[in-house]
């Protein structure tokens, strides 16, 4: 798969977030691009899933607001497996059969090396808190770089959504020119958007056309 630096942001469909990490491999029609191909862009991309990794220590959002965040190649070079990991799986569990979409990843075994090691890397814990005269409070604890948490993190997810209901319900989007994933949670839904629905439609109208001409 040949695949250009991000032009733009890759698309936030409100997916679950392993799903929204697959999907930093993209298209339009300058070619597949990788959100995640420089550190400034992997950056943009964690910041604009906002508050959506959990658990959510105050430790990440300090980490993700710093100009450059401490260890964050190292923490994006991670990342990346971690996505290819999660896209090789995903075409397995889809039988996706686009070529473009194809992962770095070749064997399914070594994606799964890579999710155990990626769900490893550091640990995330809660402990309770309850002064006596005061309301409980839950305050999650991480260990190590906060780069390699945000991994773990959405390594975890991962894990979950693999092995739940959902994965039966993870999809490849077959409209014309586009690599991305999403989870069937409508039985009458097609396509990753509704702009993938539009341009699968025109391509049928003109196959149709140019058939009975």
């Amino acid at each position: 798969m040949d695949v250009g630096e991000a032009v733009g942001e890759a698309p936030l469909l409100g997916e679950a977030l392993p799903v929204e990490l697959m999907n930093t491999i993209w298209a339009d029609r300058a070619g597949v691009h990788d959100a995640l191909a420089r550190p400034d862009t992997a950056l943009a991309w964690l910041r604009a899933l906002g508050g959506r990794i959990e658990p959510e220590p105050s430790v990440i959002t300090g980490w993700l607001d710093e100009d450059r965040p401490t260890d964050l190649d190292q923490a994006v070079d991670g990342l990346r497996r971690l996505r290819d990991a999660v896209r090789r799986l995903a075409a397995e569990a889809t039988g996706d059969p686009r070529a473009a979409a194809v992962s770095t990843i070749d064997e399914r075994q070594a994606a799964l090396d890579v999710l155990d090691r990626s769900c490893a890397a550091r640990p995330v814990w809660s402990t309770l808190s309850w002064p006596p005269g005061r309301e409980p409070v839950r305050i999650v604890h991480v260990d190590g770089t906060v780069g390699d948490v945000v991994i773990a993190v959405l390594a975890a997810a991962a894990v979950a959504l693999f092995s739940s209901p959902a994965r039966t319900r993870l999809r490849a989007c077959l409209a014309p020119g586009c690599v991305l994933y999403f989870v069937k949670q409508h039985p009458r839904r097609e396509w990753c958007s509704a702009a993938c629905g539009n341009r699968a439609r025109v391509a049928r109208h003109y196959r149709r056309h140019r058939v009975q001409a």
